[in-house]
């Protein structure tokens, strides 16, 4: 099998997995299962999405040439994390100031 059929079958494979992990998603929420059910089978579906996405589309693996690529990936995520959570801590600081 050369370079191309792989990377094509490849690419199938991650869009297939991506439209079941999204169905999965929207089909928690449209059962109408409880708060408690719902949001584990969301959340769970979000973080197989990720690997999804990273391992198939963007080529990320545990291989020692590919390390430097996670390692940007996770400092942008940490980045991203700190400001969207200093964000919801300073309008829930405001929000309960405000009562």
């Amino acid at each position: 099998m050369n370079g191309k059929t792989r990377d094509i079958l490849t690419y199938t494979l991650g869009f297939a997995l991506a439209a079941v992990l999204t169905a999965i998603a929207f089909g928690a929420v449209l059962a109408d299962l409880p708060r408690a059910t719902s949001v584990p089978v969301v959340g769970l579906a979000a973080i197989a999405q990720v690997i999804v996405q990273f391992r198939l589309f963007m080529h990320i693996d545990l291989s020692r040439q590919k390390r430097e690529d996670l390692h940007l990936i996770l400092f942008t995520c940490l980045i991203i994390a700190i400001m969207v959570g200093g964000s919801v801590w300073i309008l829930y600081d405001q929000a309960t100031r405000m009562m």
